[in-house]
């Protein structure tokens, strides 16, 4: 079957923590992940980039306005939320207590060699990957009111409403603002949600926080999937740390598959391209996108 003999397959992609880029305009940085997400989910798929129209949701400008911060003032978390996000994070990797209560105040350097310790990581690009991700998800669930969470959820909405994709597919941080775009308008119809390396249901941290909130009596609360969303799939590595808990069905209701998949032996384990390539996705959107190539 020729890739001209079939429709392409409409996607729209979240993009995670990390993608702030202060040298490029907000277009220019959208069609770079454009064609670098698509290559990534062909070559997983075994299929001609021809065969995806994807279109991406770049919304990391959006939680800083203003220009990038350099200096040593970056070398620690010094937003209380951040660190409280960071507590609860290593509370629910099972952290000693003596580390996850101290990790209120300690230096992130000593969380990071624990983390590092325990998953087999290199310490510096897990320091780094620390202070860019609760830092990030920090700002957007800072305030349920603030311009910056409804500029980027609305950025994800407008996204969705202008392509209207059959499979919205959404990374790390960006399944979080999904989950709250999709909820926000309803009427945005979407066959397919693919959720990756995704901390939705992190406890007392990213979980509590969400619009909406998590309804039912406290020891059985559960989110609920979006009303527009017919079919819901999480995956996640299982060694992946930020997919924590890595099956979402223990807190929200209505997910159809809940996936694990080592996407990578190393620190590749939370990387976009990784879930875009790896098996699992493979398998969730083979339905979708028409006959495969074997």
């Amino acid at each position: 079957m020729s890739s001209g003999s079939v429709e392409p397959l409409a996607v729209v992609a979240v993009h995670g923590v990390g993608y702030r880029d202060a040298r490029a305009t907000a277009d220019q940085v959208r069609a770079g992940h454009i064609q670098s997400w698509t290559r990534h989910l062909a070559n997983g798929l075994g299929i001609e980039t021809a065969r995806l129209a994807l279109d991406f949701a770049y919304y990391a400008h959006l939680l800083y306005p203003g220009p990038i911060v350099q200096g040593p003032q970056e070398d620690e978390l010094r937003d209380p939320l951040a660190r409280e996000l960071m507590a609860a994070w290593l509370a629910e990797l099972g952290a000693p207590r003596p580390v996850a209560q101290g990790a209120l105040t300690m230096p992130v350097r000593y969380v990071a060699s624990w983390v590092a310790e325990k998953f087999s990581l290199d310490g510096r690009l897990t320091e780094l990957f620390i202070r860019v991700f609760f830092r990030e998800v920090a700002t957007y669930l800072a305030d349920v009111d603030s311009p910056a969470r409804a500029a980027v959820r609305e950025e994800v909405a407008t996204r969705i409403a202008k392509h209207r994709p059959r499979v919205v597919l959404a990374h790390s941080l960006g399944t979080v603002v999904t989950y709250e775009a999709l909820h926000a308008h309803p009427e945005l119809q979407v066959e397919l949600l693919v959720t990756m390396g995704s901390p939705l249901a992190l406890p007392h941290g990213v979980f509590d926080r969400l619009v909406p909130g998590p309804t039912g009596a406290p020891s059985a609360r559960f989110g609920v999937r979006p009303a527009g969303v017919a079919r819901w799939v999480n995956i996640a590595d299982p060694g992946d740390p930020v997919a924590i808990p890595p099956r979402l069905a223990r807190a929200f209701t209505g997910i159809s598959e809940d996936l694990t998949d080592p996407i990578h032996p190393t620190f590749g384990f939370h990387h976009a391209k990784n879930y875009l390539s790896c098996k699992a996705t493979a398998v969730t959107l083979a339905p979708y996108i028409g006959a495969l190539r074997q």
